[in-house]
């Protein structure tokens, strides 16, 4: 593409970060504000471990603002802020080229668009920049120590990303557009898993580029996406790890080898058959397997950061909760198995009749005195009445303040059985209107206040 427009959209792309990084640093919270900010700042600071699951990139990049401190620790929380700041800043830039580059697709694919096209890419992409730097949520989140700031960068290039793929699909090595998005997925797990729900638009961004159109192909590849957005997240985060849980139970407590001498020999395997599976599709000429196993490759290798979680925890650091010193720690930690289970497609009402347990797996901990792991009992998953059962059930828990809340949002009388209505009716009035619509509004209708409800 010839320079002229090229060089514009940089520096438009670059005037709208420095207008946010302004913004939000103006602006920043001057030490830590609620929710978990106050323990994100404390264990970027030391490197401790925080809660369930986990955010260590995030951790080990704040890490290195708080440096800038230096001796004054009033400033640690500062610092800590400035990065959530700038990482808002990058995104609000990244946003920018996504809009310009989109608008291009439309107006002018082929060619150097004309100066009245050009103007008015570049206006659709600073009204939509700017217009994103002052909503609500997005600025809100900018000047705290919080995960979402930085997750919000990860999602923003991505999708860049892929669009930046799109221009040049049909080139040699395009496919290391590819490569680089499942790395910084990977790296993005360390920070948030909100990064993920981009693959379902990168899946039909692929299939509108690869393919011919048609409502078929556009739902299947829909489909393709979810399915691929599951892999992801119910295959590849739990899987790595609970398969490194089985090798290490096998040599620890079978062949009697040392902790952690599975999880090599797993981590060697794995990456032996990866080289294999490379070669292998290399001389096949199978470039879609070759591209998808590199993907996979790229993955794991930006979710090893969370071996970092493993270190500092055995290090004993004053904040270590869940103490995921080891495999099957980590298992649990990852799980978020301190927060217990909730039924999401099919489960309890709150005034089901509890009826029996019935037992999962084993739940197996490192006896550290004779260096093997032990098993403390079953996973227990509890059983309900199935008349006191339903699909999509949003009001499960027996907490008295939560069925108090059931009550007052579904309109229930008394103490009788909710109705499917009555489930559907406090879906609406609450989760949709109340804890959705209400928030998604604050950032176009204005808020009124502070208040809370």
């Amino acid at each position: 593409m010839p320079t002229n427009y090229r060089i514009i959209n940089n520096i438009a792309g670059w005037l709208c970060f420095l207008i946010a990084a302004f913004v939000y640093c103006s602006t920043i919270e001057p030490t830590a504000s609620f929710w978990d900010c106050g323990e994100f700042i404390a264990t970027s600071y030391k490197l401790e471990v925080g809660h369930q699951p986990g955010a260590p990139l995030f951790l080990m990049m704040t890490k290195v603002f708080s440096l800038l401190a230096g001796n004054d620790t009033t400033k640690v929380a500062v610092m800590v802020n400035i990065f959530s700041a700038l990482a808002s800043a990058l995104t609000i830039m990244f946003l920018f080229w996504t809009i310009t580059a989109i608008v291009k697709k439309f107006m002018s694919p082929s060619s150097e668009p004309d100066s009245n096209q050009r103007n008015l890419i570049i206006i659709a992409g600073l009204i939509g920049a700017i217009a994103y730097t002052f909503t609500d949520s997005f600025w809100f989140s900018a000047v705290e120590g919080e995960v979402y700031a930085t997750s919000a960068l990860f999602t923003a290039v991505v999708f860049w990303l892929i669009l930046k793929w799109d221009v040049v699909a049909d080139e040699k090595h395009s496919t290391r557009y590819i490569i680089l998005i499942a790395f910084l997925m990977g790296l993005s797990i360390g920070v948030h898993l909100l990064n993920l729900l981009t693959i379902p638009a990168m899946t039909l961004v692929f299939y509108f580029r690869k393919f011919k159109t048609t409502k078929l192909g556009t739902f299947i590849s829909l489909i393709a996406g979810v399915v691929l957005l599951a892999f992801v997240q119910f295959g590849i985060i739990p899987g790595v790890v609970k398969l490194g849980a089985f090798f290490d139970l096998f040599f620890v407590n079978t062949l009697n080898l040392s902790v952690g001498s599975g999880v090599l020999f797993y981590a060697v395997l794995t990456i032996g058959l990866i080289i294999w599976g490379l070669r292998f599709t290399k001389s096949r000429n199978m470039p879609v397997l070759n591209t998808a196993i590199l993907s996979v490759a790229f993955i794991i290798i930006g979710y090893t950061s969370f071996a970092q979680i493993v270190v500092r925890s055995g290090a004993n650091t004053p904040m270590d909760e869940g103490d995921p010193s080891d495999v099957f720690a980590l298992q649990s930690y990852l799980g978020r198995e301190q927060y217990g289970d909730f039924p999401l497609m099919y489960g309890q009402y709150y005034t089901a009749k509890y009826e029996r347990n019935d037992p999962g797996g084993d739940i197996w901990v490192l006896d550290h005195k004779s260096q093997k792991y032990r098993s403390v009992g079953k996973k227990d998953h509890p059983v309900y009445d199935p008349d006191d059962c339903t699909i999509f059930p949003r009001m499960y828990s027996s907490e008295a303040h939560h069925i108090r809340g059931y009550k007052e949002w579904a309109g229930i009388k008394g103490d009788h059985k909710p109705t499917f209505v009555d489930n559907l009716t406090f879906f609406y009035n609450y989760q949709i209107r109340f804890m959705y619509l209400r928030y998604f509004m604050w950032n176009f209708a204005g808020r009124q206040n502070d208040i809370q409800g």
